[in-house]
């Protein structure tokens, strides 16, 4: 059973800061890639930001330069730190993991993801 609980999300100003986590726990073999989604009232949901076991990191457009993201793999944990938030970040943001499983036909890579935690920035 694998398991990702999310933190972090709240009320914020328009210019301030919060930082998301979501830790992984249960019963894999490997974290594949880690990353951040988040959707909107009305819109799909888009990437936010990724990073790979071996710490590359992806950023969509718009968070470039105001959102960091990271990891640690010790902790099983994804980091989003999100600065000089915007009211059009305002959003329920997911995390989501790819992780290798032993199955008994092998080993398997699939996705999970987080419950969600609201971010809502006011202008």
């Amino acid at each position: 059973q694998v398991q990702l609980v999310e933190s972090g999300g709240g009320l914020v100003q328009a210019g301030g800061s919060l930082r998301l986590s979501c830790a992984a726990s249960g019963s894999f073999f490997r974290i594949n890639d880690m990353g951040w989604y988040r959707q909107a009232p009305g819109k799909q949901r888009e990437l936010v930001a990724a990073i790979t076991s071996g710490g590359i990191t992806n950023y969509a457009d718009s968070v470039k330069g105001r959102f960091t993201i990271s990891r640690d793999n010790a902790k099983n944990t994804v980091y989003l730190q999100m600065n000089s938030l915007k009211a059009e970040d305002t959003a329920v943001y997911y995390c989501n993991v790819d992780l290798t499983l032993n199955t008994r036909w092998g080993k398997s890579n699939y996705a999970y993801w987080g419950q969600g935690t609201q971010v809502t920035v006011s202008s």
